[in-house]
């Protein structure tokens, strides 16, 4: 680790350096053992050497944004972590966003707010990154990012950098060329659409409100744990199945929308684990339907 750590301060400070750095503390979740490093790059550049040096060394890494849809395990992470919330640069062209893959969905939204474009109100509560969003083609309440991305600046395995048009982009529920080529999206261009401030306001402050309604925003947790069956909705049938406020430790299925699991105080990985598992069980047992998660489970099991 401390061999990896001065490798890495050649390319960035020592500050945006971290060892042993406990992943509760970069997780929505709130739980996470450590990772051997992580490391924040304050630029593209810095990404690009970092890469660089960490692919020349053969050592494993995990991208990460803001940390909202990944359950990370008790024993953390081997390997570097790359955070890139701080490659966050946001400018407008036109009708045009073209944002880096760190800045927040609801800085992007603001931005469009402030500029009178609308179509990306659907993203203003969503509280990840723009590059996560990419990765899993977020969505709420019916538009995706599919639905107004342009182009994505991509970094590939070797190192390479090119731009991929929507088209190719393999968008899919929850699936995205990012995670099925193992890529980085690093760069996008966001096609909105000229609007009204007063409706672009009200809506996001509509959208934002069914949300604080409907969702347990007041305790950690990973959002929407999984993706929805066809023909079904998750939480609906966690609910049907009688597991609203079920727990497992500190974790507990959200009495307020069983498609999620929160953390109830001092929740480990394992807790939540456990519970994924037992709703899993349940739910195919009573209603035959296999539930797939939709957060990312990461680290040494």
């Amino acid at each position: 680790m401390e061999k990896i750590a001065e490798m890495l301060k050649k390319v960035v400070s020592d500050e945006d350096i971290y060892i042993n750095e406990p992943m509760s503390r970069h997780t929505s979740f709130r739980i996470g053992g450590p990772a051997d490093v992580l490391v924040i790059p304050q630029s593209v550049d810095e990404l690009i050497k970092v890469m660089g040096l960490i692919k020349a060394e053969n050592i494993p890494y995990f991208i990460l944004g803001n940390g909202t849809n990944i359950i990370v395990s008790d024993k953390g992470i081997r390997g570097v972590v790359i955070k890139l919330t701080a490659i966050r640069k946001i400018s407008v062209d036109g009708e045009m966003i073209v944002s880096e893959a760190g800045a927040l969905l609801s800085s992007i939204a603001n931005t469009a707010l402030d500029n009178e474009l609308t179509g990306f109100e659907f993203a203003s509560g969503i509280p990840g990154t723009l590059g996560g969003a990419i990765t899993m083609n977020a969505g709420a309440y019916g538009p995706e990012i599919k639905d107004v991305v342009e182009k994505v600046e991509v970094i590939d395995e070797d190192g390479s950098i090119y731009e991929v048009k929507n088209g190719n982009m393999r968008f899919g529920y929850r699936s995205s060329l990012i995670q099925l080529d193992n890529l980085i999206a690093i760069r996008a261009w966001i096609h909105l659409k000229k609007g009204n401030y007063k409706d672009i306001k009200a809506k996001m402050d509509e959208l934002n409100g069914l949300r604080k309604m409907k969702q347990p925003l007041e305790y950690p947790s990973a959002g929407s744990v999984f993706k929805r069956p066809e023909g079904f909705y998750a939480g609906k049938l966690i609910q049907d199945a009688g597991l609203s406020g079920y727990t497992i430790g500190g974790a507990q299925v959200s009495e307020k929308h069983c498609g999620f699991i929160i953390n109830k105080g001092n929740a480990t990985a394992d807790d939540v684990l456990n519970l994924i598992a037992y709703i899993k069980k349940t739910v195919k047992d009573k209603f035959g339907v296999d539930l797939e998660t939709e957060v990312k489970i990461i680290g040494e099991r």
